[in-house]
């Protein structure tokens, strides 16, 4: 049933949100010249996928995970669609084709390898990863591998349809502060 609501949901807010995505678009390819990011994540199973944003950094930033970037990186454009969580939209093209879910845990890189060993452990990859989940919403990121992938098995051992639309609603209505940005 979450696979139904994710295609409904994601093919609701692409063909809605266009509008949006088109100026976000434009707005982007001023600000850097490339306003969509692609990055290759680890998915269900552990396999790779190309995960899709809206740029917020400078292009040929290192491709880090987002507590080791550099915050001079990150353009005045970029910081806002990361405080506004803008920059997640394209990922329900990543929802729609089936890379991901709506709800689920962040999907992270592959030189992630003390989160990928603890999620391993948990089971955590038998789940589709997601745009936003429990740790999201509680505020925690991938500095801190293992409580990351705790908090991501409980969210999947506990997740219903309920719990669901509630992660949902709470990202939306602003809950977590996003992943943090080191500062210089």
């Amino acid at each position: 049933m979450i696979r139904v609501c994710d295609v409904a949901l994601a093919t609701f807010g692409l063909m809605v949100g266009a509008p949006l995505f088109l100026v976000l678009l434009m707005v982007g390819w001023w600000d850097t010249g490339a306003p969509l990011f692609l990055q290759t994540r680890v998915g269900r199973h552990q396999q790779p996928f190309t995960l899709v944003k809206f740029r917020t950094m400078r292009p040929g930033t290192a491709q880090v995970a987002t507590h080791l970037a550099d915050a001079a990186a990150v353009t005045r454009w970029g910081a806002f669609l990361r405080r506004t969580k803008l920059d997640e939209l394209p990922q329900l093209w990543n929802v729609l084709k089936g890379d991901m879910s709506l709800v689920g845990p962040r999907p992270c890189l592959p030189n992630q390898t003390d989160l990928i060993a603890a999620r391993e452990r948990l089971g955590v990859f038998a789940a589709r990863p997601g745009i936003t989940g429990l740790a999201q919403i509680q505020g925690i990121d991938m500095s801190v591998p293992q409580l990351l992938a705790e908090t991501d098995a409980r969210m999947l051992q506990r997740l219903t349809l309920a719990t669901y639309f509630i992660y949902l609603f709470k990202t939306v209505a602003g809950s977590g502060r996003g992943d943090r940005i080191r500062q210089p």
